[in-house]
């Protein structure tokens, strides 16, 4: 018996096919879902690996969990670590140029205690977001945490000074003794020999600051003794035990200019500096002497009659000496120049730059006109030195000039400079006399003039020489005798008088001979006629 088979050529789907199908649409939607949720992977740069753990460390802002890292490695160099991250998505717009990345672990600091909560959750990654373009992903981690957070209102000044100090980052900066700020970082600058002190001052206390604003080290106790008696002066106590930093205006300066962050201001080591040195703004010229520069030392006062305008910064020798090398010096004693600091605020002009081309336009007319600088002893007794800046009368007529790129004023010798170049220029002409031969022929002469008084000293003690008085005296009485013969009652007198009143007669006669033969040159031959008796004339 034939069956006949039935074949059902249509293919129905099992039931059990839908679990796999199921599966495969739920991997899709995760591995979906997962490259829509997914957080960005971000490198960061550490020097160790101090505090990291793969896996483990996470990385937070304000307190929540932003990441975690999942891979810590050398760099390429060995000189550091590597950590790999991953961050969640909302994290995204936290990744900017300037976001930054420390450890966060426990520390003891002079000024400080953190992260002591790390002591039972562990070391974790703290995110600061800055402000900058977003999209990055590589950073290099901080090595401490950042005393200021980044897009902190305020501002950010950098301070220099020439000196160390027992300023250190975290110390506080004060305006009138209340914390205004903060000490940021100090860093040694290799190049100028500088330290410069980052700091930063928050809103709305950075209004405060301005162009004629002065900052100074207030660490410790100042102590200071006048003739009022002992000063003290502090900062708070933290200053005093720590360190900080305060600011003002000087007094007797008005308010000036804004300023923008990351401006430089020199740090002064006391506010007793700031009183010395109140301006900010001066320029540099060179004067230079042929005098001696013992006496003049750095900081000493440079004067225009008699008020302060300046400071001398220092005595250019180096330079000089290098600077005749260069150019072929004579060797024979060049000038010395010397470095000043004027400051057009002493002359109550505005501290700005403004002021600075108000002097140098009054530099040069006044160099036309007669202003030299001279340098002049201050105290007899010390013998310090200052420069005095005024007009001349009688001097040459000179310009300014250059010397290093410095603008140069002329000089002149006053006061007891010039006092001893006159001096010494006498000395020189008499060293130059001929001393010894006038010495020789001096004492010639007075060989000569003893030889002639032991000449005299013999006339004097000749026997014959002594018996000259007595003959003097002999004859000066035979004189008396003869003069007393001749006096009025005398008969010498007498006959002496008789004998002119005859030769008076005799004289008269003869003029009168004389008168007649004027008259008639005949008169010896013929005698003349009668003469008549003259008629006597009355009185008028």
């Amino acid at each position: 018996m034939t069956v006949d088979a039935n074949i059902n050529t249509s293919r129905n789907i099992s039931a059990i096919w839908f679990i796999p199908l199921l599966a495969a649409v739920l991997g899709i939607y995760m591995v979906i879902h997962n490259i829509m949720t997914k957080g960005p992977d971000i490198q960061i740069a550490f020097k160790t690996a101090n505090g990291l753990e793969e896996g483990k460390t996470k990385i937070k802002y304000r307190n929540v969990t932003m990441g975690v890292v999942n891979k810590v490695s050398l760099n390429e160099e060995f000189d550091g670590i590597i950590a790999t991250a991953r961050l969640d998505r909302q994290a995204v717009s936290l990744l900017r140029q300037d976001t930054e990345f420390w450890v966060v672990t426990a520390r003891v600091g002079v000024g400080n205690i953190s992260g002591l909560d790390t002591l039972l959750s562990g070391a974790y990654i703290q995110l600061a977001p800055g402000e900058g373009k977003t999209g990055a992903r590589r950073f290099v981690a901080l090595d401490q945490p950042p005393l200021t957070p980044a897009g902190a209102p305020g501002i950010r000044l950098d301070l220099i000074s020439d000196r160390a100090s027992s300023i250190s980052a975290g110390d506080s900066v004060l305006y009138k003794g209340y914390k205004v700020g903060r000490v940021e970082s100090m860093v040694f600058d290799t190049a100028d020999r500088e330290l410069h002190y980052a700091i930063f001052i928050d809103a709305p206390y950075h209004e405060l600051v301005d162009n004629h604003s002065r900052f100074w080290d207030v660490s410790g106790i100042s102590l200071s003794a006048s003739a009022d008696g002992f000063k003290v002066e502090t900062g708070s106590l933290d200053t005093i035990l720590l360190g900080g930093v305060a600011f003002s205006l000087p007094p007797g300066i008005g308010k000036g200019g804004s300023v923008d962050s990351g401006e430089k201001f020199k740090l002064y080591s006391s506010y007793e500096e700031i009183l010395q040195n109140p301006y900010s703004e001066g320029k540099y010229y060179v004067v230079s002497f042929s005098e001696s520069m013992k006496g003049l030392l750095p900081g000493a006062p440079v004067e225009y009659r008699g008020i302060k305008v300046g400071r001398v910064e220092r005595i250019m020798l180096k330079e000089s000496i290098e600077y005749n090398l260069e150019h072929g010096g004579t060797g024979q004693g060049a000038n010395i120049p010397v470095l000043i600091y004027l400051e057009p605020g002493r002359l109550a002009l505005p501290d700005d730059k403004s002021s600075i081309e108000v002097l140098q336009r009054a530099i040069r007319v006044g160099v036309t006109n007669g202003m030299r600088a001279s340098m002049e002893t201050g105290n007899l007794l010390t013998g310090a030195k200052y420069i005095n800046i005024t007009y001349y009368d009688d001097v040459e007529e000179a310009r300014m000039g250059t010397f290093l790129g410095y603008p140069t004023i002329p000089t002149t010798g006053t006061g007891l400079g010039q006092l001893e170049v006159k001096l010494n220029a006498i000395l020189d002409t008499i060293n130059s006399l001929p001393l010894n031969q006038t010495v020789d022929q001096m004492n010639a002469a007075i060989g000569s003039l003893n030889a002639t008084l032991d000449s005299l000293n013999k006339i004097v003690a000749d026997e014959s020489t002594r018996q000259v008085p007595a003959q003097l005296n002999n004859t000066l009485t035979d004189l008396r005798s003869v003069l007393a013969s001749f006096a009025a009652d005398s008969p010498a007198s007498q006959s002496i008088n008789s004998s002119l009143l005859r030769l008076n007669r005799t004289l008269n006669n003869l003029e009168n001979l004389t008168r007649t033969l004027s008259e008639q040159p005949n008169a010896v031959v013929f005698p003349s006629g009668t003469t008549t008796d003259p008629i006597p004339k009355a009185n008028p």
